[in-house]
This record gives structure tokens, C-alpha cells and sequence, in this order.
């Protein structure tokens, strides 16, 4: 089976550990997102509860370190 010309460019992207690492963060942002947005049309829950926002904002800070994180690792490795 011929495999799409955006197949050679994802895998040229993937092979650096770091962008790779960026990847995986996007992704589960990407879900994170999906699941938020399908448990506030599915259930009738009131999403400025504090619940909601605390999930939110653990979240959030958990990303922000993640690719902090990477980002520094990144740095490490100019030197």
C-alpha cells in the first residue's frame, strides 16, 4: 500500500525524542479537550463548580511543567 506523502514529513518530525515528547503533549491536550467538551453536552453538570475548574487548572499546570520541562531538556542538549 503507497503511504501518503505527509507520512515521510510526520516521521522526519517524530525521530527527534523532543519533538516527539511535544507530540504526546499536544495529543493529550487534544483529548483532554474532546473529553471536557463531551461530558458538558452529555451531562447536565454546571462547569463553574469547583470541581470542573480544579480539574482544569491541575491540568493546566501539569502541561505547563510538562513542556517546560521539555523544553529545558532541549536547552540541555545545545550545550
Amino acid at each position: 500500500m503507497p503511504q501518503p506523502p505527509i507520512w515521510d514529513s510526520l516521521w522526519g518530525f517524530l525521530e527527534n525524542d523532543t519533538n516527539f515528547y511535544y507530540a504526546i503533549g499536544f495529543l493529550t491536550i487534544a483529548i483532554f479537550v474532546a473529553a471536557f467538551v463531551a461530558v458538558s453536552l452529555i451531562s447536565s453538570v454546571d462547569l463553574t463548580q469547583g470541581g470542573f475548574l480544579g480539574i482544569v487548572a491541575g491540568f493546566s499546570m501539569f502541561m505547563l511543567v510538562f513542556f517546560i520541562s521539555i523544553f529545558a531538556q532541549r536547552l540541555e542538549g545545545q550545550e
